[in-house]
């Protein structure tokens, strides 16, 4: 069972960046890595994912803006999030799916 723990979250304004952390314990850092987000009283919704350095795929609602990379030394992977909206605002949830794990999620607030 792989655990997974975010970090970097917190309140900015629009326009500013923030950068999510999520190190993986207890398994075999996969290949296939992912971030979700979620906003109170929507479906959870796919943020972006990475298999190797070069390979990332990415909601067209953030596509531009933010950026996944991993770091298979630390077994970490991240969410650069640049330009941020309002509409950026939810819960981040870092996930494994070929394990189904999921992070305990971290919220992310853009307002003024």
């Amino acid at each position: 069972q792989v655990q997974l723990e975010e970090s970097g979250g917190g309140l900015v304004q629009p326009g500013e960046s923030l950068r999510l952390s999520c190190t993986a314990t207890g398994s075999t850092f996969e290949y296939l890595m992912a971030w979700y987000r979620q906003v109170p009283g929507k479906q959870r919704e796919w943020v972006a994912d990475i298999r190797d350095y070069s390979d990332t795929n990415y909601a067209d609602s953030v596509k531009g803006r933010f950026t996944i990379s991993r770091d298979n030394v630390k077994n970490t992977v991240y969410l650069q999030m640049n330009s941020l909206k309002v509409e950026d605002t939810a819960v981040y949830y870092c996930v494994c799916p070929v394990r189904g794990s999921w992070g305990q999620g971290i919220q992310v607030t853009v307002s003024s």
